[in-house]
């Protein structure tokens, strides 16, 4: 694997992947979408802090990217979207600045209470700056936190911790787990009258760009404050600007803004009443170090095994869930390949999971033999965008949970419809990955291993010149699996220990009795 790590990732993440065998190239900020598209052409993981945006157009001829990593929470500066389309897993690694980021936002809320930069500026000046610097206790003041995800959750409980009274609104939070808060929850517009501060702790999504709009700004206690430790967008900026100069709001403290770095003439920069810091949110050490490793650590477990631990554009998966598939995944590749193999271009895909299935989620599974299924016949699909890219080419993926194991204690059951007809496999774990059922036939062979499908005249004499013709090619027979059909043919899986030459195979369909022959 080929790793551009970008924004000063911490080494000990980097050298998780070094150890792990990967290449990794360290590299500045690359703000050109053109100089990352070429930056980008022979890498399969890319992994950015903040600094470096990934655009729809820096992924154009990122052919091999196959994970993008956010060394940090939020993804906004990606463009998600495009990354889904091209089968790109995007994950971010929100726990490991929880503590950096809520205690960003508390000391802005000391520093507004207590004029702590004008004071220090002041004083570095040469001056005793009392006069004008006169602040407020925090103790029994109002906090009212939008957020109530891990960070607005830390922060809430710091806010009680010195004393302050807290409530809540969360445009995320389900109604089950809003009831179990230990937070009281208000709606936005009541939040917004009852705080002496408001902080932010919310995602930067379409529906939440400018919650605090020009209309809710207006709507805040007078002589309140505003702290936005999260992401930028969120403030409309030139209307909170506007009331802070009319002084229906007192201040406000920002560490993120729409737009990054701040530009040097913003007139932001000019309001002694606001608090300024440049998105110092995750800049601890700490924090640097946990999101670097957390984020390495899912990085390589999502290639290895397909976990999906971090991951913003695929399905959640407990860590129970990934243990109860993680076994199933090379199956389903190999199962998806022999599929397509059997049934070019088809038109449906029915999957059942029989048997013992109370503690599987076939969903990833589902996504992984659909990529497999559909290979690179028109564009890269991975289990990313597999779903979308089977609907856009007209194949129905149906699912189905439940049924007779049929002796198995997980069966796994495919029937695959093309033009050229239905073809069906039947797999299992059981003894290894293997096929035990292939259109009816009571087979057995592994596979993900080299192996040949033949259809004879069951007559004597085909197994043992095929066998000869084998031998002669210094090709070893591992397994030798036979069933009859009933039909005077028999079908026999044939698993070697190399792939079979081509003109060694074209030899061998000519062997007297032998109908057909397919290596695979």
């Amino acid at each position: 694997m080929r790793v551009l790590a970008c924004d000063g990732i911490h080494e000990d993440g980097l050298n998780l992947l070094r150890d792990a065998g990967w290449t990794v190239k360290s590299a500045d900020a690359i703000k050109d979408p053109g100089a990352l598209s070429r930056a980008l052409a022979d890498v399969d993981v890319l992994i950015v802090r903040s600094a470096t945006k990934v655009p729809a157009e820096a992924l154009v001829h990122a052919t091999n990217l196959k994970v993008i990593g956010r060394a940090g929470a939020g993804v906004d500066t990606i463009d998600v979207d495009a990354a889904t389309d091209r089968g790109i897993a995007v994950m971010n690694a929100p726990d490991g600045n929880t503590l950096a980021a809520a205690e960003q936002a508390i000391a802005l809320l000391f520093s507004l209470a207590r004029h702590v930069p004008a004071a220090d500026a002041g004083m570095k000046a040469g001056l005793w700056p009392k006069n004008g610097l006169t602040g407020f206790e925090l103790e029994g003041k109002r906090l009212g936190v939008i957020g109530l995800g891990r960070i607005g959750s830390t922060v809430a409980r710091k806010g009680r911790g010195i004393g302050m009274e807290v409530a809540a609104f969360d445009p995320f939070l389900p109604p089950n787990a809003a009831a179990k808060t230990a937070v009281p929850l208000m709606d936005l517009d009541a939040l917004l009258a009852w705080a002496d501060v408001i902080t932010l702790h919310i995602p930067r999504t379409k529906e939440t760009t400018n919650l605090l709009s020009a209309e809710k700004l207006a709507k805040m206690k007078k002589g309140a404050y505003v702290i936005n430790a999260a992401r930028g967008g969120l403030i409309d900026e030139d209307a909170l600007l506007k009331l802070v100069e009319e002084g229906h709001l007192a201040g406000a403290g920002l560490d993120t803004f729409s737009t990054e770095p701040l530009p040097e003439d913003s007139p932001l920069r000019k309001n002694p009443k606001l608090i300024l810091t440049p998105h110092l949110g995750a800049s601890t050490s700490e924090a640097q170090q946990g999101v670097s490793t957390i984020l390495s650590r899912q990085i390589i477990d999502f290639i290895n095994t397909g976990a999906v631990a971090g991951c913003v554009n695929l399905p959640p998966l407990s860590a129970e869930a990934a243990r109860e598939i993680g076994p199933w995944m090379p199956l389903m590749t190999a199962l998806g390949k022999l599929a397509a193999r059997l049934v070019p271009a088809p038109t449906r895909l029915d999957i059942t999971y029989a048997g013992r299935t109370a503690a599987l989620d076939p969903k990833p599974l589902t996504r992984l033999l659909t990529a497999a299924v559909m290979g690179t016949a028109s564009g890269r699909v991975t289990p990313v965008n597999a779903l979308a890219e089977a609907a856009a080419r007209g194949l129905t993926v149906a699912e189905t949970v439940g049924g007779d194991g049929d002796g198995f204690d997980r069966l796994l059951k495919l029937r695959i419809e093309g033009a050229q007809g239905v073809r069906e496999i039947e797999a299992t774990l059981h003894r290894g990955p293997r096929v035990v059922r292939l259109d009816g036939v009571e087979l057995d062979f592994d596979p993900s291993s080299h192996f040949i499908i033949m259809r004879n005249e069951d007559q004597p004499g085909v197994i043992g010149k095929l066998g000869t013709g084998l031998g002669a090619a210094g090709v070893n027979i591992n397994n030798f699996s036979l069933g009859a059909t009933g039909e005077g043919h028999a079908v026999a899986a044939i698993t070697l220990d190399r792939a079979v030459p081509g003109d060694v195979l074209a030899q061998l369909r000519g062997i007297g009795g032998i109908v057909s022959l397919e290596a695979f």
